[in-house]
């Protein structure tokens, strides 16, 4: 009788264990499963096809610009959403300020002063000087190596900005806009509009 018992308990304990087995091993990733690691995109490091989403806007970045002025960097996204156009301005001095501008051809200005009026606002010419560029991906116009700006501020927050391209003068208007505003997704590295 007593062998009978321990055949039993032999035999649960071997069936017991091959079922673990076959669980662990279900439970087991194959050498074929890849962990991806998660992407984690700042204002600072958008790349192209990156999608920015503000005010129920999904932008597309389709470029950026970086200024150089001695060891002082900031960025410029060409942001796109169907036909519209954006520039995603950041930068970190003393904290982070960002801005949203878009192009405009309203304002005809062939020497930038240090006041001027723009639909309805007042702007105060706050920064000038000449930046040194480089770039990736589509830029518009903004294709010399070196380029005049000018940035304006109005007491409510709203800016302006006019640079010189080799003669070329471009003008974007908008406002600051908090980083907290703006989600992002991370693209697959290729643009969304362009060829």
């Amino acid at each position: 009788m007593l062998y009978i018992w321990l055949g039993i308990i032999a035999v649960s304990a071997a069936i017991i264990y091959t079922q673990r087995q076959q669980i662990l091993k279900l439970l087991k990733p194959t050498t074929s499963t890849k962990t991806l690691a998660p992407i984690n995109r700042t204002i600072f490091d958008l790349e192209i096809g990156d999608i920015v989403q503000h005010m129920a806007i999904d932008w597309v970045v389709e470029g950026r610009l970086t200024y150089q002025v001695g060891a002082y960097y900031w960025y410029e996204y060409l942001l796109q959403d169907k036909d519209k156009i954006a520039w995603l301005s950041v930068e970190e001095d003393d904290r982070v300020e960002v801005a949203l501008l878009q192009p405009t051809n309203q304002l005809d200005v062939s020497n930038p002063p240090p006041e001027l009026n723009f639909a309805g606002e007042t702007y105060t010419c706050i920064d000038s000087g000449q930046a040194r560029m480089t770039r990736t991906g589509l830029t518009m116009k903004r294709t010399a190596e070196k380029c005049q700006y000018f940035d304006y501020e109005s007491a409510d927050g709203q800016v302006l900005s006019i640079e010189v391209w080799d003669g070329d003068i471009e003008v974007s208007v908008g406002e600051k806009i908090s980083p907290r505003s703006l989600t992002i997704l991370p693209g697959d590295g290729r643009t969304v509009y362009r060829d």
